[in-house]
């Protein structure tokens, strides 16, 4: 009979213990995927006049697709990571204001039909959207087969979810190397600094002296983000 009654002590005692374990359990990160170095009060000081639809959560929802981002390297290294992607952002959506690109003459020029697989969404259908502005069909149809979408013949999901929206601008961040040599993932993890990130966006247009105003922009914006998260810009902040 003791021993009943000490199982039955035990188990009350347990009983009384879960519902402190339980929601510690619920909000623990996944393995390998540590909290996000910017804090949602950090991030509406980044972008103090955003449009509803770029959210925090949004973003670090989106970050689940990319476990590497801003979670490679020392604190440093991934708060430097996590800046440099928000300035290039800021700069591209002048401050997450702008969902979509503001020149609408550009749109027709975007489809680019000597890929085998056309432009089925429309001529004009594949302008820049989202946090790094997509743009082209061929960048679509990368960033739709590379997330499970299709995004090639539906472009707009980009300015419509914004979970996608973010996780086209992950993708570009931490696979594509644009006009430069790298992406903009590997460029801050491997210490090649802040401008080469510029190369990777839009390099062919503002680096080697194209278009100093823009990168000058770019460079504000990192060095601003930086010392909001507490963190040195490094070096090598121009392309």
């Amino acid at each position: 009979m003791r021993r009943i009654t000490v199982l039955a002590a035990a188990l009350t005692l347990l009983a009384g213990l879960l519902p402190a374990v339980l929601p510690a359990v619920a909000n623990a990160a996944p393995p390998g995927l540590g909290a996000f170095v910017v804090s949602q009060a950090q991030f509406d000081q980044m972008f103090p006049s955003r449009r509803p639809f770029y959210t925090y959560n949004g973003l670090t929802s989106a970050m689940g697709a990319f476990p590497a981002f801003a979670n490679t390297g020392s604190d440093t290294v991934r708060k430097q990571e996590a800046a440099a992607f928000l300035a290039n952002v800021n700069h591209e959506t002048g401050g997450l204001v702008h969902i979509v690109e503001q020149n609408t003459s550009n749109y027709p020029h975007y489809c680019d039909r000597s890929q085998p697989y056309g432009c089925p969404a429309g001529q004009a259908a594949y302008y820049g959207r989202g946090p790094i502005q997509l743009s082209w069909n061929f960048n679509y149809k990368a960033a739709g087969d590379a997330l499970g979408l299709n995004l090639l013949n539906n472009p707009w999901l980009v300015e419509r979810d914004a979970a996608v929206s973010w996780k086209t601008a992950l993708w570009y961040w931490m696979t594509q190397s644009g006009p430069g040599t790298m992406s903009g993932h590997s460029a801050i993890v491997n210490g090649r600094g802040f401008g080469e990130t510029i190369r990777s966006i839009n390099g062919a247009l503002e680096c080697d002296g194209r278009n100093p105003a823009t990168v000058q922009s770019r460079v504000n914006a990192y060095q601003r983000f930086t010392q909001i998260l507490g963190v040195p810009p490094g070096g090598d902040l121009y392309c």
